[in-house]
């Protein structure tokens, strides 16, 4: 019974660590809250005893803070680690904070900055900052497209030689790489019926150096269905697409999951 309770929670809370990133631009009754602040956190953990300890944790937060005439600053977090008795099976996260307008301008400054590893990849660290120009295009009771372009600078360390590095050693080193990168991205939401909506991300990073042709492509969906006020059943779908990488890992990566998200 308690290992069921375990798997329930992690169940829950895993999955809502997929949909809060885009809390803050669904298509929902919580955006028009008018609160001055707004946070959420979520939290798993699961032990499950097989031939050794599988431990995992996760963990994501976002805050929203309001400032005046309509901008806000976005707090988001998410981190997942995953061990096998003391090999590392997962061990990835980000740290985010942006400034923009809460939709209310055609065009307003989109500014960012982030911090990421994911260690099974080999990326030890990569920080990023720079700005968009955030358009808005449509912005309608059942539906809303933005889109944005802009430049960031990129800062990566990749290290092979971490605990958690999953793929082939031979021959490889550690890579530090500093670049600019191009960034165009959009935004869409879509109300498709009653208590039935989709929300998605797109976001395309051009190099800018003699591999410009190799784009990182990364795409963020949800399509939501409210059971009632209080509950959410929702399918996530997201990948990344990158030829472009200092180690021979796979070039494309993607997750589904289904599952339930509770709101009070």
């Amino acid at each position: 019974m308690k290992k069921l309770f375990f798997i329930l929670i992690s169940f829950v809370s895993c999955f809502t660590i997929n949909s809060q990133v885009l809390n803050i631009d669904r298509e929902n009754g919580q955006d028009t809250v008018k609160k001055k602040f707004r946070c959420s956190f979520n939290f798993s953990f699961s032990s499950d005893k097989q031939k050794k300890n599988i431990v995992d944790f996760s963990n994501t937060s976002e805050m929203d803070l309001f400032v005046k005439k309509d901008r806000l600053f976005i707090f988001l977090g998410q981190s997942e680690f995953t061990f096998n008795g003391p090999a590392v099976i997962e061990n990835n996260g980000f740290f985010q904070l942006r400034f923009r307008d809460n939709d209310t301008r055609k065009i307003y400054p989109d500014l960012f900055a982030q911090y990421q590893w994911n260690g099974v990849q080999g990326m030890e660290h990569r920080a990023l900052g720079g700005m968009n120009a955030r358009i808005r295009w449509m912005e309608k009771k059942k539906s809303d497209l933005y889109t944005s372009i802009g430049v960031f600078y990129e800062s990566e360390k990749w290290n092979p030689f971490l605990s958690a590095y999953s793929f082939s050693q031979d021959s490889l080193s550690i890579v530090n790489r500093n670049i600019f990168r191009l960034n165009l991205a959009a935004k869409f939401a879509l109300k498709i019926a009653k208590g039935v909506d989709f929300s998605g991300s797109s976001f395309v990073q051009f190099p800018l150096n003699s591999y410009y042709l190799e784009p990182r492509w990364f795409f963020d969906s949800n399509l939501n269905f409210e059971v009632n006020k209080n509950l959410n059943f929702i399918v996530h779908y997201d990948h990344n697409l990158d030829h472009y990488r200092p180690l021979p890992i796979d070039a494309y990566y993607y997750n589904v999951s289904v599952g339930i998200q509770l709101k009070f």
